[in-house]
């Protein structure tokens, strides 16, 4: 029996950037091969100008390659409506990316709007959303972003990512500007999400801590180029310099952690 095709599929892509003043040409992503499966929740680890958000705006045709093949559900991108393509895939930015002078219901309800279907419709969506990512129907509803916490803020982008029931989901540092409870209590929610309506989803971070706990499998991305790809399990057994020095950090916070916490969580 043959293996399902890939969700998302990119097959020797690459991307440069103007670099300037004359500058030469900067070379953002460099011959990238990588493979999501459908079902698979993916991070794209990298430090910043590895390419990793480059090749995420990619995927939904936000910018395009310079050359190379991306896939989404079978289709070359190319031949897609960029705009049509992007309405069926969700994408949750950093900041949460809401419209700030549209209500948390009109923020949700945008993409289905957008799409035609009717308002009694979008509104039993909206509050099924709310429901979905933990915030009261009837407090929230009608409160604008500059209302909410940070938490709040991104948990509505995660509801509007959700509006059109994308089978993707791509996330560019969604948790990373939020303070550690919230960032945790929020990652372990969409991961719920990620199985309960069974996404795929792409997640972009710097942090490999949160790569390991939330992914399935964790691709590492250093100056354009995809340099390691596999399960935490995998990874750990690369000999790459620069993968290993990316797991460092989590192991010796593990490591100070069971020097400072007592085993049975007592004071």
């Amino acid at each position: 029996m043959n293996a399902a095709p890939p969700l998302i599929a990119f097959a020797h892509v690459s991307k440069s950037f103007d670099g300037g003043r004359g500058a030469k040409p900067v070379l953002a992503v460099d011959d990238v091969s990588l493979d999501v499966a459908g079902g698979e929740f993916l991070a794209i680890v990298g430090g910043s100008g590895s390419g990793k958000t480059t090749l995420l705006r990619l995927a939904n045709r936000l910018i395009d390659a310079d050359s190379g093949d991306i896939r989404v559900e079978g289709e070359d991108v190319r031949a897609v409506d960029p705009v049509a393509l992007r309405r069926r895939i969700g994408y949750v930015f950093q900041s949460g990316g809401l419209f700030p002078h549209i209500s948390v219901a009109g923020n949700i309800g945008i993409t289905p709007k957008l799409l035609g279907l009717p308002a009694a419709e979008i509104s039993s969506r909206v509050d099924e959303l709310l429901d979905l990512v933990r915030l009261d129907r009837a407090q929230y509803r009608g409160r604008f972003p500059h209302e909410l916490s940070g938490g709040q803020r991104q948990r509505v982008g995660v509801a509007r990512a959700l509006a059109a029931r994308p089978k993707i989901v791509l996330m560019d540092e969604p948790f990373g500007a939020l303070d550690p409870l919230t960032r945790d209590a929020l990652g372990d929610d969409f991961r719920d999400l990620h199985r309960k309506l069974g996404l795929t989803t792409v997640m972009i971070t710097h942090d490999m801590t949160e790569a390991i706990l939330l992914a399935d499998r964790i691709a590492v991305m250093r100056a354009g180029r995809l340099v390691a790809q596999g399960t935490p399990a995998e990874l750990s057994k690369s000999g790459d310099a620069y993968v290993g020095e990316l797991l460092r950090t989590p192991r010796r916070q593990a490591e100070r952690l069971q020097v400072l916490l007592p085993r049975d969580g007592a004071a």
